[in-house]
Parts: C-alpha cells; sequence; structure tokens
C-alpha cells in the first residue's frame, strides 16, 4: 500500500508538527506558477491580436477578457490596467527584436564573417523581424499611444538591438578595423559629452566620435526600416532587398567600418 509520507517531528515544547504540507506545497506552488504562465501568455497573444485589429489605442482589457471568456475582474489580477499590459507587450517586442538582433550577430561570428558581414546580418535580421511582426513594430517604433508613457523598466530592453549594433563597432575597433570619424566633422563637444555617458551606461570602449556616429547610424537604420514597414516606399523603391543592403552599407561606411 503506498501514500503520502508523512514526517514528524518534536519541538522543545514538546509539540508534534508534520512535514506533509510542507513537502506539497512546492509541486502545487510549481502547477499554480504555470498556469498563471499560461493565463498570463494567452492574454497577451489576444491582445497582439487585438493589435492587429484595432490598434495600440483601443486595446481594452474588457474586449480582451471576453473574447477568452474571462471577467473582467479575472484579468484584472494578471494586468491591473491597459498600460500594464502594453508595458508587457512593448517589454516582449522590443526582447524579440533584440534576440533576433543578437542571434543574428552570433551566426556571422560563427562562421568568421568580416565586421561589415556582421554589421549587414544585424540590420538584415532588424528589417526581418520588423517585416515579419509589423504590428508589434508599430507599437515600439510606431505613434506613441495617446495617455500611454512608458516606465523605467521598459528602457533596458530598447536598447538590446542598439547594444548589437555598437558590439559590432566595438569590436571592429579593437582589431582596426573602425575608422574615427575626420576632426574636420566632429561632433560638437556638448554631443561628445553625451556619448561618454552612453559608453560607460553601456560599459562600450568606444571613442565618443564614433559612439555619436553610432547613435545616428542606428536611428537612421529604424528610419528605413520604419519608412517600409509604414508603406512609404510604394512606388517609390521596388527592389527593396537591393535597397536596403545598399542602404546598410552606407551606413556602415558611416559608422566608421573599413570594407
Amino acid at each position: 500500500m503506498t501514500g503520502t509520507a508523512k514526517t514528524t517531528s518534536t519541538t522543545p515544547g514538546g509539540a508534534r508538527s508534520t512535514g506533509t504540507r510542507k513537502a506539497r506545497s512546492a509541486p502545487v506552488q510549481g502547477v499554480r506558477q504555470r498556469a498563471r504562465g499560461e493565463i498570463t501568455g494567452a492574454i497577451k497573444d489576444e491582445a497582439r491580436r487585438q493589435l492587429a485589429e484595432v490598434g495600440a489605442a483601443r486595446l481594452s482589457l474588457r474586449a480582451v477578457a471576453r473574447e477568452l471568456g474571462m471577467v473582467s475582474s479575472a484579468l484584472y489580477r494578471y494586468f491591473p490596467s491597459r498600460d500594464d499590459l502594453l508595458t508587457a507587450l512593448i517589454i516582449d517586442a522590443y526582447d524579440a527584436l533584440g534576440a533576433a538582433a543578437e542571434a543574428a550577430l552570433a551566426e556571422a561570428e560563427a562562421v568568421g564573417d568580416s565586421h561589415l558581414a556582421r554589421w549587414l546580418a544585424v540590420c538584415r535580421a532588424v528589417r526581418g523581424w520588423a517585416l515579419a511582426h509589423p504590428h508589434e513594430y508599430a507599437l515600439i517604433y510606431g505613434s506613441p499611444v495617446p495617455g500611454y508613457a512608458a516606465p523605467s523598466s521598459t528602457v533596458e530592453p530598447a536598447s538590446r538591438a542598439a547594444r548589437v549594433l555598437l558590439t559590432v563597432l566595438r569590436d571592429a575597433y579593437e582589431a582596426g578595423a573602425l575608422r574615427e570619424p575626420d576632426r574636420d566633422v566632429a561632433a560638437p563637444d556638448e554631443l561628445l559629452e553625451e556619448a561618454r555617458g552612453l559608453a560607460g551606461e553601456l560599459g562600450m570602449r568606444l571613442p565618443s566620435a564614433v559612439v555619436v556616429e553610432a547613435v545616428a547610424v542606428w536611428s537612421q537604420l529604424f528610419g528605413l526600416v520604419s519608412f517600409e514597414s509604414f508603406g512609404q516606399f510604394v512606388k517609390v523603391v521596388g527592389a527593396r532587398d537591393l535597397f536596403f543592403d545598399h542602404a546598410a552599407v552606407r551606413l556602415a561606411d558611416q559608422a566608421g567600418l573599413r570594407r
């Protein structure tokens, strides 16, 4: 005959205690955590579907709950407000984009690609993710959602893709494959000071002038991606892949990468 093992002990005061509840609590807690994770995932999946259907500004907790067959009060235990749900979706999107960029760099490094080829691989990964996830890309790089202010918890995920681009430049600089900007086009001292602070925060040992150029090309890269994602190249650029690669190589040159 089998059953639940019960452990007993005697306290200094003579009271007997049992370990049955303690032994059971860990598995029960694990089941609850898994169930909570599954429900949280379902809520976010439905919210992403609504992003595609009605946009971030019209995202509604009540509508999400209704589609999932939940009462609103139950959903509020997972996301107390629409803004909490938006923040979760934003962090997920930034993390997914960052992961795509990191994977592209790791693959390029593994096969021994040049620094320019690594740069191009990362740029292509950013574009590829954006085109494959247009509504999530619009959530993080499109028009601001009225009434929503992103909390500080979004800052670190938002920096992941930019950090990958800076990593390519840092490695190239350390290998002598990166040229610094000419003195006649050097950034103003105020920008150089900001760049020093940014490099310190990111833990990147790069000249301030290089960091300034990196920020410039990072913003231009996402401008390219946004133009394509939001239809600005219609009847302007037909050969999109070729155009993007051409532009990405030009950005690499601006950043100082040697061919």
